[in-house]
Order: C-alpha cells, then structure tokens, then sequence
C-alpha cells in the first residue's frame, strides 16, 4: 500500500508594527526614571525644563517607579492589552485576576524556570517564593530587585500606583507643545508598516528598526516592534514567554522641520564637544578596550567613565559589547557629511 506523505505547512512567526499614545506614554515614565541614562535622551532637555510644572503626585509617583523599577509591568501589561486609551488600559489593569497580572508582570528568564515563575504567580502570597525567583537575576542591573519588590507589595497597591502614575504622566506631557507632532508622526510610522513580510521577519526587523539583527528564539511565536520618541535615541529589547519586543526610535526626518538641526547631529556634536569624550575615542580609534582597561589608562572612576562613553554610545560613535568598548568608524566618516547636508555646503 502506498502512502502519500504531505508535510505540515511551515509555521511563521507574527510580525508586526504596533502604536498608541499608551506606549509612548510607558517609555516616557520608562526614560525619565531611568536615571543614569538620562542625560542621554533626548527629551532630557524637555523634561528638565517642564519638570516644575509636575503635580507633587507625579513627582512621588515616579520615584516610587524609580525605585521598584515597575515601569516594567507597564511594558509588560500593555504587551497583553495593546490598549488605545489610557483608560482603556486602567479598565483593564483593574479587571485582571490577581493570578493572570503576576504571570504578565513576572519577567520570562528561561523554559526551565518557566514552572516556577507560574508557581510563583499562583501563590503570590508567598514573598518567599518572589525571592527565590529573584534568585534566577542575580547580576541583572535591576530584574533581581525589581521581581522582589511585587512581592513586598499588594497586588491593589502596584495596580493603584500603576494606573495613577499613567494618568498623571499622560495628563502632564500631553501638554508639550510637540505632543501632537510625536503623536502624528508615531501613527504615520505604523500605517507605513501595516503589511510587513513574516516570511523573512530578520529583514523585515532589521529594515524598520533601521538595524535590529534578530536571532529566532525558540518560543517566540509573535515579534512587535514598537516605535517612540520618547525614549530616542535608544533601542529596547524586551521578552514574553511567546512574544518579543523590539522599541525602536522615530527617524529624526519624522520631527525635524526645515532649518532645525536634527537630533542625531545635536547628540552627535554634544558627544564631541568635550576633550575627555575625544581622548576616549581617539584610544578606541586604536582598538577596543573594557572599562577596566579605559579606568586604568585615563586614572578615573569606571563610574565617571561610563557616564562620558554613555554619551558616545548615544551617538553611536561607540558600541559596547559585554564590557568591552569599540568604535563605529562608519558613523564617524558619515556624521561630517550630515552636517554639510544641513549647512547645505557645496
């Protein structure tokens, strides 16, 4: 007896382009309390500069944020409700079962720990079991302290905090005169990608996010890619158990009009203004070096160090790998030419 054989039709991930003024108010809160990059942003200036405008209840909303780093189950949790409105997603947040919020704000670390980050989730009573999932972060800038704290905190208190601080945020920089300009040119970005190719989703990641090389993750069914302005210049990468998440910044042709420079040849030429910032790219120029090694050679703080190569990195005149610093020769030959093309030099 014959048998015809028919292979299974090859999945594909999901791919696509997502946006609502409830992401870009998340990264918001997610840059300005992420103090140590801060002065790297380009917003830094606006917030700076709006800051004594904030309702005293923003301001200690945000340093609680600051503190537990639950700008996380922001992006997590609008991850699950890809909410519109901000009151959509505070209606959301407050109908969530207890069990169903902690599985979505609980960080994904790997399929073997899968069983006890649900577990942790279940019995989320039980602060033991927030510490010992804690545990799995352990050397993470802040994944450790942040899974602590939703364990020393009720599930009513994060949720009360969460939805407050998003309506506060949103009420206060929607008053920024360029709100309407982020907020239109967001939504042109996404209409511009509605139809991406999930057949060849490394090319089509690395072709909208202008360079994101994304490697197939085992489990990872759906890619979103979100853009903002509100966390430019930066990158983000973050992973669900099925999901990832790549945000990614708003070309500066979307927000530059005629005769104003763009952010990326301010950025550019704030990194170069300064000697220090200069000494440290002409050592690199020679080859790439960790932040010991730059600490040892320029006598200063790996502290003090990293706050001037976090401007070059900003820049993306250096590139930082596990600790170990290097130039991108290729942006360094074309940021010349970008201000010739401003000053329109012949």
């Amino acid at each position: 007896m014959k048998h015809l054989l028919q292979s299974d039709e090859a999945e594909s991930i999901s791919l696509e382009v997502e946006w609502s003024p409830v992401w870009e108010s998340i990264l918001g809160i997610s840059g300005y309390t992420h103090k140590q990059l801060r002065h790297t942003f380009d917003m830094d200036r606006e917030w700076a500069e709006a800051s004594s405008s904030m309702p005293p209840t923003l301001v200690k909303n945000l340093n609680e944020i600051e503190k537990t780093n639950f700008w996380y189950s922001l992006i997590m949790l609008q991850d699950k409700f890809s909410a519109e409105t901000v009151q959509d997603f505070s209606n959301r947040l407050n109908e969530l079962p207890q069990v169903d919020f902690y599985e979505t704000v609980l960080p994904y670390k790997s399929r073997n720990l899968e069983t006890m980050r649900v577990e942790t989730a279940e019995q989320h009573k039980k602060l033991d079991l927030f510490e010992q999932y804690a545990a799995n972060f352990e050397g993470h800038e802040f994944l450790g302290g942040y899974v602590s704290h939703l364990g020393q905190y009720s599930c009513e208190e994060i949720k009360d905090l969460l939805i407050t601080i998003m309506g506060e945020w949103t009420s206060w920089i929607s008053q920024n005169e360029n709100w309407e300009k982020w907020v239109k040119a967001l939504d042109y970005e996404s209409k511009q990608h509605r139809s991406l190719d999930a057949r060849n989703p490394v090319e089509e990641i690395e072709r909208v996010t202008d360079g994101v090389n994304y490697l197939p993750e085992p489990g990872v069914w759906k890619v979103k890619l979100i853009p903002h302005a509100a966390y430019r210049p930066w990158k983000l990468e973050k992973r669900t158990p099925d999901t990832k998440i790549f945000f990614y910044p708003l070309k500066d042709d979307y927000l530059a009009s005629p005769g104003e420079p763009s952010s990326e040849l301010v950025r550019g030429h704030k990194a170069l203004g300064d000697e220090l910032r200069l000494k440290l790219l002409y050592q690199l120029m020679k080859g790439p070096l960790s932040l010991q090694e730059l600490s040892v050679r320029f006598q200063m703080s790996k502290t003090s160090l990293h706050h001037q190569l976090s401007l070059l990195k900003a820049a993306k005149f250096v590139a930082a790998d596990r600790g170990v610093y290097s130039v991108n020769p290729h942006r360094i030959e074309t940021f010349s030419e970008k201000l010739n093309q401003f000053l329109d030099t012949k």
